[in-house]
């Protein structure tokens, strides 16, 4: 029954399409009286580009509802809270699958059998070492910089290495041989651990372990993060498999504003590994990848369930951020969030029981009971208790969104691999609705007012700065 019932759904759906197809946009032009048909097509969209003849165009400030590409990769619909990756429900994939068998289905489209699955983590672990320049390139950052700015320095450092796959050098057609596009996904996704492994190294001092034969993929960067070079070294089971589902569940999430980038990036030709560097970049922002860091920062700040109320107040009166609630698709549970609050108490059997952890449900409770944030649609997003399981396992919150970042690679990839082979894909350049002044002329710089207003402020020195100015040269 289950599959009629399910059949005769993908009927409907495939005759709404259909019914799709024939619907038109009808604008009428008040100043000239005459009227426009625009073709919607699947998806309810039209092109942007139809309103041209009209000498209009639109103002999307945010992309809140523009469809810049078409995509087969994932799924969501925001209202219902579903996300799926190739047409799977993220919690089939979450309760059964391997990172790395996902991370194949994002890039190619369909789960690995057996053979397949072998061959593709053989091919990823065979770029698991990073060249020693990135390893240098990361380790000649101070200390003190964050994790993620490590990463970006890695991953596009990475490129320099691999001149033969860089279209600047060889010409705009060598991602058009699936031989280059797989050696650099390879290279991407094998050497992103080690890579992220090298920032945390940074805070650290220790050396960077090589990877280890035999490891899985979670498996292997916890190794590089704590062996110490001991090969004996086994990271625990449990805490490992963690890790692989919060790597599955971040792995891809259609045109985030990282993905966009990366996307962007990639419209002119730049070599991949800009590409996604440039999508990290993005990703490290507190409003995406960040968010997780600034979650587990804000609950800290709570401290306890009785300062909730007076904090939620705060975020009513604009004082305050509510970090890990809200999405700019989800209008409902994030799936990821449900998924991700199983994995909490998994983890902590092992770790023992952050007390934070009553703090959130606390605030959760308070939040989603609460008519100011209902009305606003606030559920809990993926970041929400995804940092407190990256805490209790010892991960420092700086490295937070590196742990979202190595498996978001594979959804990247999925898109940059995509965009090589779309016949609408062009560089990508958004138009301007121009608001500034509209002509002056140029005058001498003599002439110009005396009392002109002062558009820039003075920058104040550090005190690292004051100290060496208070020094003086011997002559």
């Amino acid at each position: 029954m289950g599959n009629k019932a399910e059949g005769v759904k993908m009927r409907q759906a495939a005759s709404r399409r259909a019914g799709a197809l024939a619907r038109h946009l009808v604008i009428k032009d008040e100043s000239t009286g005459k009227e426009h048909k625009i073709k919607v097509s699947e998806g309810n969209t039209f092109k942007a580009s139809d309103l041209k003849p009209l000498g209009i165009r639109t103002y999307d400030p945010g992309y809140t509802n523009t469809a810049a590409v078409k995509s087969s990769i994932s799924y969501i619909d925001g209202g219902k809270g579903i996300l799926r990756y190739r047409g799977y429900p993220i919690e089939e994939l979450a309760e059964g699958a391997s990172y790395l068998d996902v991370a194949h289905l994002v890039l190619y489209g369909e789960l690995p059998n057996q053979r397949q699955s072998d061959d593709w983590e053989r091919l990823v672990m065979q770029n698991a070492v990073i060249p020693k320049g990135v390893e240098q390139a990361v380790a000649s950052l101070p200390p003190n910089a964050h994790p993620m700015s490590a990463l970006v320095v890695g991953l596009t450092s990475l490129g320099s290495f691999y001149p033969e796959a860089n279209p600047a050098f060889q010409g705009s057609g060598v991602y058009k041989s699936n031989v280059v596009q797989d050696q650099q996904i390879a290279r991407i996704i094998g050497n992103a651990p080690a890579i992220a492994a090298a920032a945390y190294h940074l805070r650290t001092g220790k050396k960077l372990p090589q990877p280890k034969q035999g490891l899985s993929y979670a498996e292997n960067f916890l190794y590089m993060l704590d062996s110490n070079g001991d090969v004996n070294y086994r990271p625990h089971p449990k805490l490992s498999k963690a890790l692989d589902v919060l790597f599955l569940l971040h792995a891809e999430h259609e045109m985030n504003c990282s993905t966009a980038a990366c996307r962007h990036l990639a419209s002119s030709g730049v070599d991949v590994f800009t590409a996604v560097g440039g999508a990290v970049g993005a990703l490290y922002g507190p409003l995406h990848g960040g968010a997780n860091e600034a979650v587990l920062r804000m609950l800290e700040r709570i401290g306890s369930v009785q300062n909730i109320p007076g904090f939620l107040q705060s975020v009513k009166d604009k004082k305050e951020k509510l970090f890990g609630f809200g999405h700019r698709v989800y209008k409902n549970f994030d799936p990821r969030a449900k998924i991700i609050r199983k994995i909490v108490d998994e983890v902590f059997d092992i770790t023992g029981k952050d007390p934070l952890i009553e703090v959130a449900e606390a605030l959760m409770n308070a939040a989603l009971n609460d008519d100011y944030f209902a009305k606003r649609k606030l559920y809990p997003n993926v970041d929400f208790f995804s940092g407190l399981i990256y805490r209790a396992m010892g991960f420092p919150p700086e490295f937070f969104t590196c742990l979202f970042a190595v498996p978001r690679l594979a959804g990247y990839l999925a898109h940059w691999r995509e965009s090589l082979v779309d016949p609408d894909t062009k560089i990508l350049r958004p138009q301007q609705d121009y608001q500034g002044v509209w002509l002056r002329h140029y005058v001498p710089v003599e002439r110009r007012a005396a009392n002109q207003q002062q558009l820039f402020g003075p920058i104040p020195l550090t005190n690292e700065e004051k100290r060496q100015q208070r020094g003086s040269f011997a002559g």
